[in-house]
């Protein structure tokens, strides 16, 4: 039976190491998967999904306007969606991956941030986090040892950055991964 996965983390946990992973791990066994990358995050290039540690594979756009269970009812033998970049995706594309595994009973692994630099759900990952049937924390550390659950924006100089737009694609130049103790003694948001 087939069911939606989230895989959620901070920056720097090998979120997209493990989508790219799990995609030639269903190609050694001659599965047919789609990947997903959103139009917004085209730091590698467009539609080219590319981990920190040099794998790479190209995906499937899409945008605010694309709908997953149109595309994916159409293909043929597929075993699996895999998304990148989930905290980008709308409540609708949430619910649409959702009826994907329910109606066409293709499992669906998605992949993205909790929370953004403000310590606030994007919406993908919000109705992620309501939704799935299967909630996997991707773990990273701190400088301090601990565990990573933020993430902390930065400028070119380092210096701790607490407004601006939610999205700000980019990342060591831009984000450190911080436990929540360092998250509110460094930017002052959660206090």
């Amino acid at each position: 039976m087939a069911s939606l996965y989230f895989y959620y983390s901070a920056m720097n946990a090998g979120k997209t190491t493990s989508l790219l992973q799990t995609d030639h791990n269903y190609g050694e066994r001659g599965m047919k998967t789609v990947l997903f990358i959103n139009a917004i995050d085209d730091r590698y290039g467009k539609g080219l999904i590319k981990s920190r540690i040099g794998l790479q594979k190209e995906a499937v756009i899409y945008d605010a306007n694309f709908n997953f269970y149109d595309y994916v009812k159409n293909l043929e033998g597929l075993s699996c969606v895999l998304v990148d970049e989930a905290q980008f995706l709308s409540r609708e594309q949430v619910d649409q991956l959702g009826d994907i595994v329910d109606f066409l009973d293709i499992p669906v692994l998605t992949y993205g941030l909790r929370t953004d630099f403000q310590g606030n759900c994007f919406s993908g990952s919000e109705r992620l986090l309501a939704i799935a049937d299967i909630l996997v924390e991707l773990k990273t550390v701190c400088f301090c040892g601990k565990k990573a659950t933020m993430n902390m924006r930065i400028d070119a100089e380092g210096n701790k950055i607490t407004e601006g737009q939610q999205i700000d694609i980019g990342g060591n130049e831009k984000y450190i991964s911080v436990c929540r103790k360092h998250f509110k003694t460094e930017t002052k948001i959660l206090r």
